[in-house]
């Protein structure tokens, strides 16, 4: 969760352009997603919640229910049956407000008590527990309290004995809650931000939390720690080879924010980290993801995780922030070990498949060369919300990739890569020069092939790199007329093996 105070921790050049724009009151319909959440109106930032209850995704958010700027965080909260279509709903967890007390609510998790171990279900059913952060500004204090639900997860009524993991510091947030089937008991991981380290605590009924160990000090601790999350995953596919993927957001050495992971073993109290403690592993390796939790009751023992893409110098109006696209969790073997990759939702997949075939694109074994392929002569494709899948063969060309976001004679957005470099860079250009910063990112084909996801969705781009091996995420808000989008090839060709592009406009 991240706090006004600590965003000149993770955005110092960019916070005074960012309050600035926050004020801006310009509708801005041309810059909303169509297939990232959004929420109807005002602030959202942090996932929280995340849960799939009887064939429904509920996704609880950060919320600034009265203004659209950081401030009197809540718990909004949005449904999905396909994680493409969200129904807003009301407000789930609003802030509390006394005499003496402001407490605001911060981040955290949710999971369906089936054992009713916390006493909290009625009637034989199930309750809804949240596990969030209670931020006291006026005390400078968080704590950790629990909530419950028994209509479905649409109001909360608070646990009487609040706080359940209290260690009187301003700085403690973020419970991460899942269910360890083989101990009967639950796993809480909470971040202590400015030491660098997480906490966790174990509890049989959600209320009493005892402490079991704690880590940190290792990868990247040159800004804080927030949002954890433990989670077990096969690898490989393989159950036999179980590892547990720990999460922490923080920043990585090219980014405002981002986050981080670590690979390892957990043995029901403590993990150990199975790389050296020095070695940095990032999420995601654009400038905006953050924040990102998974689902916790998935069937089939699937893990997906949605994150937070931070709005950083354009405002955006009457909402401001956004989701990323979900993403499925898998951890490979590979030779530098194992590693996390992502992809998008298969939930999401299946959606794709199901849409007609005026908005599908296909091309297949095209020698692509100095003049390039526009990819937009039907009008269905000029929208900016295309999901693109692309495999290319390097050839003789230096440069190859995709160019979106185009305006004619004026700006574009390019993905690509240099073969000599091996860099896969982002550029913003005008008139063929560039503007701004280069994203860049290390890539080796892989069969001597690239292959991109590229998820652009009016005002976000998402790249997943050789199937989730790495994945760059951004934002970018072009004018309302600059919709052209090509593959190119500079200096020589590429071999365009196949291409297949999805509009997703509504």
């Amino acid at each position: 969760m991240i706090k006004k105070t600590l965003f000149t921790c993770l955005a110092a050049a960019l916070l005074p352009a960012l309050l600035q724009a926050q004020d801006a009151t310009t509708p801005t319909p041309q810059w909303r997603p169509v297939y990232h959440f959004t929420p109807a109106k005002n602030w959202t930032n942090d996932p929280n919640g995340l849960i799939y209850l009887d064939g429904v995704y509920h996704l609880y958010y950060q919320h600034n229910p009265f203004e659209n700027k950081w401030g009197h965080m809540s718990w909004g909260h949005a449904t999905s049956k396909d994680l493409l279509h969200w129904k807003h709903l009301p407000v789930a967890i609003p802030e509390m407000e006394s005499k003496d007390t402001t407490t605001w609510i911060f981040s955290g998790s949710a999971v369906l008590d089936k054992q009713n171990s916390s006493g909290f279900g009625k009637n034989g059913k199930a309750p809804i527990v949240a596990i969030y952060t209670a931020d006291q500004p006026k005390q400078q204090k968080e704590s950790q309290f629990i909530a419950y639900s028994n209509d479905g997860g649409l109001t909360y009524t608070q646990y009487a004995g609040n706080p359940v993991v209290d260690i009187n510091k301003k700085d403690f947030r973020d419970p991460s809650v899942i269910w360890l089937e083989d101990q009967h008991k639950w796993l809480m991981t909470v971040a202590v931000p400015a030491e660098h380290k997480v906490q966790f605590y174990s509890s049989a009924n959600l209320k009493s939390w005892e402490l079991l160990s704690e880590f940190g000090g290792q990868g990247d601790t040159r800004k804080i720690w927030e949002c954890p999350s433990l989670t077990p995953l096969d690898v490989d596919g393989d159950p036999a080879k179980k590892k547990w993927l720990l999460m922490v957001s923080s920043g990585n050495p090219d980014a405002a924010t981002g986050m981080q992971y670590f690979v390892g073993d957990f043995d029901g109290k403590t993990f150990t980290n199975n790389n050296p403690p020095e070695s940095k592993l990032f999420v995601d390796y654009g400038k905006t993801f953050y924040a990102a939790i998974p689902y916790n009751h998935l069937p089939e023992g699937r893990q997906t995780m949605i994150g937070w893409l931070m709005p950083f110098e354009t405002a955006t109006f009457p909402w401001r922030g956004q989701m990323s696209i979900p993403r499925d969790l898998l951890l490979k073997t590979t030779p530098a070990g194992i590693r996390l990759f992502q992809q998008p939702s298969a939930v999401l997949n299946a959606s794709l498949e199901k849409l007609p075939a005026s908005k599908k694109l296909s091309k297949k074994n095209i020698t692509v060369n100095n003049r390039g392929l526009p990819l937009n002569t039907a009008n269905s494709f000029n929208t900016n919300t295309n999901w693109i899948e692309v495999a290319f063969t390097p050839g003789t060309a230096t440069d190859f990739g995709l160019k979106i976001a185009q305006q004619k004679g004026g700006t574009e957005t390019v993905l690509g890569y240099n073969t000599q470099s091996h860099e896969l860079y982002l550029a913003d250009m005008k008139e063929g020069k560039v503007s701004g910063d280069v994203q860049k990112l290390q890539v080796q084909p892989v069969n001597n092939k690239l292959k991109l996801q590229v998820l652009f969705d009016k005002s976000s781009l998402e790249v997943f790199v050789n199937e989730g091996e790495q994945v760059l995420t951004t934002l970018l808000f072009p004018a309302p007329d600059a919709t052209g989008f090509a593959v190119f090839a500079k200096e020589g060709s590429v071999e365009l093996n196949e291409l297949k592009v999805w509009n997703l406009d509504k």
